[in-house]
């Protein structure tokens, strides 16, 4: 058994059903950051820009605001969470890391914060996996009905 499944076995088995409640919260916050980022493209290339990546600034905003939008429904139902949360981590690795941090770590930059959490809470689920109140259970469950 692969270190992959082990991990996956142990969330299976270890998980408390409040944190459903917590990934679905999650999954409608990434979403919603998703939106306002589809809403306001223009604020988030500003933004990226004042970090000095090396890479296509437009390219990175779509990159951002379709893995918002795709991961957070993915997490908030619980449908291949790990891989959704996978694609949500190198974002907010940056969004706390070289974002964030330009503007300090007071307690007022509540941006920073928020950024913190979720980055903690995709740590959290990356590990645990999605629970028993998802659509990756459902559809793992003896005799349910495949989709695909």
């Amino acid at each position: 058994m692969n270190l992959i499944h082990r991990i996956e076995l142990w969330g299976d088995r270890h998980h408390p059903r409040w944190l459903d409640i917590m990934r679905i919260i999650l999954g409608v916050v990434i979403f919603a950051k998703g939106v306002s980022f589809i809403a306001d493209t223009d604020s988030v290339a500003r933004l990226m820009e004042s970090t000095n990546f090396q890479l296509s600034i437009w390219s990175a905003v779509h990159y951002i605001a379709f893995a918002h939008l795709v991961g957070g429904i993915f997490i908030a139902l619980g449908l291949v969470t790990r891989v959704a949360v996978a694609f949500q981590l190198p974002i907010l690795f940056g969004a706390v890391f070289f974002v964030n941090i330009t503007n300090g770590f007071s307690f007022m930059n509540s941006e920073f914060w928020l950024s913190l959490v979720a980055l903690i809470l995709l740590l959290v689920f990356f590990v645990i996996g999605s629970g028993p109140y998802s659509l990756d259970h459902e559809m793992r469950r003896p005799g349910s009905k495949r989709w695909f």
